[in-house]
């Protein structure tokens, strides 16, 4: 049987795919997790080796150390079925396998090739931008959707969420009024899209619209805040308007509502807590006790380690916030001591943990002991690679706010200068702009805003 877009599979249960089909739509839609659906399709059809590979990538997305183990189970469970595989599947198979062995980028371009031949393949659309982001790959997440969506029709199901993949791309390369019309475009069909809603809430942070992103969350929030699990990330996302215009208290009542406790279920929620209460702290707001809350319930184990350095990361974060500068650095030496060991060398995270991870955190630990000097100059030396541990522009901006507090901290107006020049020149005065130029005592002039 072919997928409803002409895709060839490997079973022939009517059954079995109409349920993969559901959990591909819940992968892209993140309305539940989609196990439930994959157990249905295996069950249906107990020799298909694709929803066990689904099972496989949809634990990995979740980029946490305990799910490579079960992964690697379900792996396991579907290639003594690969022989009924149809080719894409087989390339699915090849893509996670790579991935379960921390090869990223081997598993991108698995899928690019894919994609060449069946660029109507939703899985590998989805699955390939999840670790272009993962990896920080820009380029990538504009130009596969963008390859594959001339190809595809606009009465499927799934074409708002591919077109809302494009979107998110081109705001990632800074193409703004294209990302926002096509993921308003995504949108005007008749499902609840909340990429779509993610990528426009990307374009208003970046150019400084903290108003009218507050406004387009609460608009759209009966698509996304109730039973997504996409939601905690919007709430982070209107969490930085919020922040943009120094309503620290409000920022304090969306983490213990919506960010904190029994809220958090998985690590990439915990990351967006950290973040918010690591961007509190430079302002100066008491955020210790929350910051403890978070770290208690946060997996901190050594085999935890570069796992993921954008998550190894804003652990540290959490952990400086909290006031536990030792925990920090034992926490430093663990992301250590799992980068340099060679058996794990070709690993993307590995290498980019030694390359810009360690660093980074290096820094933050300076930053700690009043060595600012230092702190100061390894974070702007690590700005032009901090892409390659993955997130977004608007969530690496962490990196340039903790610049500038350690530029504040440390008289260093050079860097102050520098970066508040760049804020400026990029989208128009916001309050928190304004407040980094009053610390560091800098003088903002009239400028065009975008006009660098």
């Amino acid at each position: 049987m072919n997928d409803p877009r002409g895709n060839p599979t490997g079973t022939a249960s009517q059954q079995s795919l109409d349920a993969a089909q559901r959990a591909l739509w819940r992968m892209m839609s993140f309305f539940d997790t989609p196990l439930a659906d994959l157990d249905a399709a295996s069950a249906a059809d107990p020799g298909w080796a694709l929803p066990h590979v689904m099972r496989a990538g949809f634990l990995l997305s979740l980029t946490e150390a305990q799910y490579v183990t079960p992964a690697r189970a379900a792996l396991d469970a579907a290639e003594p079925l690969l022989g009924g595989a149809s080719e894409p599947e087989r390339a699915h198979f090849s893509a996670v396998r790579r991935l379960a062995e921390g090869r990223w980028s081997d598993a991108c371009r698995t899928w690019d090739t894919l994609l060449l031949a069946h660029p109507r393949d939703a899985l590998a659309l989805q699955w390939a931008q999840l670790w272009d982001f993962h990896r920080g790959d820009a380029v990538g997440l504009r130009l596969r959707p963008a390859r594959a969506l001339p190809e595809w029709d606009a009465a499927d199901p799934l074409y708002p969420y591919a077109l809302a993949l494009h979107a998110f791309g081109l705001e990632e390369n800074h193409l703004y009024a294209q990302a926002e019309e096509t993921a308003r475009r995504a949108l005007t069909y008749d499902a609840a899209v909340p990429w779509a809603v993610h990528a426009v809430a990307h374009v208003m942070e970046m150019q400084g619209r903290f108003d009218d992103g507050a406004a387009w969350l609460r608009q759209q929030q009966a698509g996304w805040a109730e039973g997504n699990g996409f939601a905690g990330h919007l709430w982070w996302h209107l969490g930085l308007f919020r922040l943009e215009t120094l309503d620290t208290i409000g920022v304090l009542r969306l983490i213990d509502a919506h960010l904190s406790g029994e809220a958090i279920e998985i690590t990439l929620q915990r990351v967006d807590a950290a973040s918010l209460l690591w961007r509190l702290h430079l302002l100066g707001v008491d955020v210790a006790s929350r910051a403890r809350d978070l770290v208690a319930g946060w997996p901190l184990d050594e085999a935890d380690a570069s796992h993921s350095v954008f998550n190894d990361l804003h652990a540290m974060l959490a952990l400086m916030a909290s006031g536990d500068p030792a925990r920090a650095e034992a926490w430093l030496a663990s992301v250590a001591a799992q980068a340099l060991r060679a058996e794990d060398a070709k690993r993307s995270a590995v290498v980019v943990a030694r390359e810009v991870g360690l660093p980074l955190m290096r820094a933050l630990l300076a930053l700690a002991r009043g060595q600012c000097d230092v702190a100061c100059e390894t974070l702007y030396q690590l700005r032009a690679s901090a892409q390659r541990i993955g997130g977004s522009h608007a969530q690496r901006d962490v990196i340039d706010q903790t610049l500038l507090a350690a530029a504040a901290k440390g008289g260093r107006h050079d860097f102050a200068r520098a970066l508040v020049n760049e804020r400026v020149m990029a989208k128009p005065i916001t309050p928190l702009t304004q407040y980094w130029a009053d610390r560091l005592q800098i003088a903002l002039r009239d400028r065009a805003p975008g006009s660098g």
